[in-house]
């Protein structure tokens, strides 16, 4: 298989983290990974497959992953393309069907996107690494990390399957995976 590139959209240093250990847990896989922040991006000319890690913020993909899919979308068309959504930083179920909801909305608005994989794992809120204004209002709420690394291991593991029989010559694009169902038993812990 080709190189995967695991590119991520991060504003605290949180999806980068995530990004980094799942390219360690595509390479323990067998897989070359190249990693790199999508303002890194030129093209995608090499790749087998594209993880794309963005978080949503207010219901929407960060700008820099938005700004990535409309300047790459002629080349991902024809490229496996996963997708690694951090987003409720509480384990309430009520916070993960919502952030399901906003990613599927948001995927709306990218009707050629037809990714392999998907998933939504926990994410981390620190106020104390937000910047102006955000750090002012939001700095009484406590810092919550619910990334589970085991969790997201698991999903890693998986995916590098996935994309290795989706970069097959001649083997058709798979169907995507529906949301994972990792998302509802970690909600409920």
């Amino acid at each position: 298989m080709k190189c995967v590139l695991v590119t991520f959209a991060t504003r605290t240093g949180s999806t980068e983290e995530v990004a980094r250990f799942v390219a360690d847990v595509l390479r323990e896989h067998g897989l070359a990974v190249d990693v790199l922040p999508v303002s890194e991006v030129n093209s995608l000319a090499g790749y087998g497959g594209v993880v794309l890690a963005a978080a949503l913020y207010m219901g929407r993909l960060h700008n820099d992953a938005r700004r990535f899919l409309r300047m790459h979308y002629a080349a991902l068309i024809d490229h496996p393309v996963a997708l690694l959504i951090p987003g409720p930083v509480q384990k309430d179920e009520k916070d993960w069907a919502g952030a399901r909801q906003q990613l599927e909305k948001e995927l709306g608005n990218y009707p050629w996107l037809s990714p392999i994989a998907q998933y939504i794992i926990g994410g981390r809120f620190d106020p104390a690494k937000l910047g102006f204004p955000f750090n002012l209002l939001l700095r009484k709420l406590p810092a919550n990390d619910a990334r589970d690394w085991t969790e997201i291991r698991t999903l890693a593991g998986n995916l590098a399957e996935t994309l290795r029989s989706a970069s097959e010559p001649g083997s058709p694009k798979p169907a995507p995976e529906a949301p994972n169902s990792a998302e509802a038993e970690i909600a409920a812990r």
